[in-house]
């Protein structure tokens, strides 16, 4: 049996601020840091073989702080761009409650929410390749990486940690767990606070443990 553990960065500055992040590197606060330490004390009986991150600053702290906390900071890890939030594009940066006023309150619903719905792409200085991505965007491209590199990993019997974002997160959890397209957009992943399954070798879904920490950020 293999054990995968996801757990989502801890609090960043952006999300203290109500902005969209996206692939801008941003670092976390001191309760994100809290949060990691906290989300470790869950996974402190584990020994994990691997642990795989994004290419992003926030993600790959998490990351550190939760192998430092569990005294195991030598685990080999492997950081991918696949596994970075979704773009935001043009809202990267932006204040969301400031956007809901600037564009009406469905419109910027529909950018967060919908499942293959990406939001406006604009060349700025923050994003000057004009990127941007729905869930659905995410998906495609977090999922093959998933299939690839860590599912084939548990289903041998090894036990994986993985630190990412929310949206990334979404669409491993979305396939490990069967979602829908419409289940998925209700699905809030906690900061800080892991998601354990346990595997067998077919890579079914044998028991799923979702930790809480006291305090928790959906931003």
């Amino acid at each position: 049996m293999g054990t995968l553990v996801l757990i989502r960065h801890g609090q960043s500055q952006w999300n203290l601020e109500n902005r969209f992040t996206g692939w801008i590197d941003v670092p976390l606060t001191d309760k994100g840091r809290e949060e990691a330490r906290g989300g470790a004390e869950f996974i402190r009986g584990l020994t994990f073989d691997r642990a795989f991150t994004s290419v992003l600053a926030r993600a790959q702290e998490t990351l550190t702080i939760v192998l430092d906390a569990i005294g195991q900071p030598h685990v080999p890890v492997e950081k991918d761009q696949a596994l970075n939030e979704r773009h935001y594009g043009a809202l990267q940066g932006l204040n969301k409650a400031q956007t809901a006023k600037k564009y009406g309150d469905e419109q910027v619903k529909l950018w967060r929410r919908s499942y293959d719905i990406a939001p406006p792409k604009d060349k700025t200085a923050q994003n000057p390749d004009g990127m941007s991505e729905s869930l659905k965007d995410t998906a495609a491209r977090t999922l093959p990486y998933f299939q690839a590199k860590i599912l084939p990993l548990v289903k041998a019997g090894k036990t994986i940690l993985v630190a990412a974002h929310g949206n990334s997160l979404r669409s491993i959890v979305m396939e490990l767990d069967r979602l829908t397209t419409d289940q998925v957009l209700n699905l809030e992943l906690a900061t800080g606070a892991p998601i354990v399954y346990e595997m067998d070798a077919a890579g079914t879904v044998l028991k799923k443990t979702v930790h809480k920490l006291p305090s928790q950020s959906h931003a």
